[in-house]
């Protein structure tokens, strides 16, 4: 990667980040930890460290540890981003969110398998619009900071539909998928996810509106073929 003057980050915690995270963020174990972060990444040529805490390991814990990364970091001359939704960064002050480098949206999730009473698309424009606003306006992050996050993968409700599916097998599995957000089943069921014609849109917002770029959940989830959702993206965004 570094050959093609790619950045590598390395990222900590998840969606469903070790609880132990908690203690180490807090109190005498969190030096220790910013500092086998801060050494780890070194070691092995990142440019960067990707803070993904999410959920309850977003605690009143969470700013200091950020903080005490951050200058750790900057010593080393290395970036710091975040994945972040609007939904989570209510808890997260503005001097904290102003430490990363980059804001990866999360703009996706917005119903789901955990939420069958309200279904629908979980990762519609409208979201990717609100969401960048957010960070955008109400939180003053600038622009060239922020990264518009991209679902590659679906949803389903009701019926006999799965409760999540690549992108790849949803194209693969329904032909036409590619060119339409939602699907449905025979037995009344519903699959929604981002086609072709979303993923061109949401890149047009992201350039019209000065953005970083776009972030992609995830990279494995796409086709091979003339259908990728990756290749849309390069030829929206360059």
């Amino acid at each position: 990667a570094h050959q093609k003057n790619i950045r590598v980050y390395m990222s900590i915690g998840g969606g469903n980040g070790p609880a132990h995270l908690k203690d180490l963020i807090a109190g005498s174990k969190r030096t220790p930890l910013v500092n086998t972060i801060v050494n780890f990444a070194i070691t092995n040529h990142f440019d960067g460290v990707d803070v993904d805490l999410e959920n309850d390991l977003i605690t009143d814990q969470y700013a200091g540890f950020v903080a005490e990364l951050s200058a750790a970091l900057k010593t080393k001359h290395l970036l710091m981003t975040a994945a972040l939704a609007s939904w989570n960064a209510d808890l997260i002050k503005d001097e904290t969110l102003r430490l990363y480098d980059f804001i990866n949206i999360m703009s996706y999730d917005k119903t789901g398998p955990w939420n069958l009473n309200k279904p629908g698309p979980h990762s519609p424009l409208s979201m990717a619009q609100e969401d960048f606003a957010y960070f955008n306006t109400k939180r003053s992050i600038p622009a060239n900071r922020l990264l518009v996050g991209l679902p590659f993968y679906g949803y389903g409700f009701g019926g006999k539909a799965p409760e999540s599916l690549p992108y790849k097998e949803i194209i693969a599995q329904y032909p036409g998928a590619e060119n339409k957000d939602e699907i449905e089943l025979a037995d009344g069921g519903h699959l929604y996810y981002n086609s072709i014609p979303t993923i061109r849109q949401k890149c047009a917002f992201a350039k019209a509106n000065k953005a970083a770029g776009v972030m992609i959940w995830e990279l494995q989830q796409d086709s091979q073929d003339e259908n990728s959702l990756l290749k849309t993206i390069a030829k929206a965004l360059n």
